[in-house]
């Protein structure tokens, strides 16, 4: 197996690189077949010719995987994107920016556990969990931070 590997890795690698777009991914590729073959090792062929054969039959089945994980990375990719653009449209009215303003004022501890009830939807709990303070801690800094945005806007910011 050893003298197998040594003979056909450069054409596996040649092989590899006319099939994907990064050397990076070829290399990889080249060294997952090997694996296989290892693992499989005891279904080689005896005949020299055979062997390569099977070993070239092992990259193809290697390279198919290596595509559908691919699409499929693509797939997820392209869905995160449009979740996470959905979840962020918001329009920059002035009103917006006033309220991120006034948020951004707050300490950063306190204007965190704010983004968290109003933005993500948690409740105080679960936000002082967030960010690892009581719930007493988190209905405190909650009070203290909404009559602060209440001073600065002058809105009502109830949840």
């Amino acid at each position: 197996m050893t003298r197998l590997t040594e003979e056909s890795a450069p054409r596996l690698l040649a092989y590899f690189l006319r099939r994907v777009e990064s050397r990076e991914d070829a290399a990889d590729l080249v060294a997952e077949t090997l694996v296989v073959a290892w693992r499989r090792v005891r279904s080689l062929p005896t005949v020299r010719e055979e062997r390569i054969l099977w070993l070239f039959g092992v990259a193809a089945n290697v390279l198919s995987n290596h595509r559908r994980a691919t699409r499929r990375s693509a797939r997820l990719a392209e869905k995160l994107r449009a979740t996470v653009a959905r979840a962020v449209e918001e329009p920059a009215t002035a009103e917006a920016l006033d309220v991120r303003a006034a948020i951004a004022s707050l300490t950063p501890d306190t204007a965190e556990l704010i983004r968290l009830v109003h933005w993500e939807g948690f409740t105080i709990a679960e936000a002082s969990s967030v960010l690892g303070v009581s719930p007493s801690t988190g209905r405190s800094r909650y009070a203290a931070a909404k009559a602060a945005l209440r001073a600065r806007l002058s809105v009502d910011v109830d949840r």
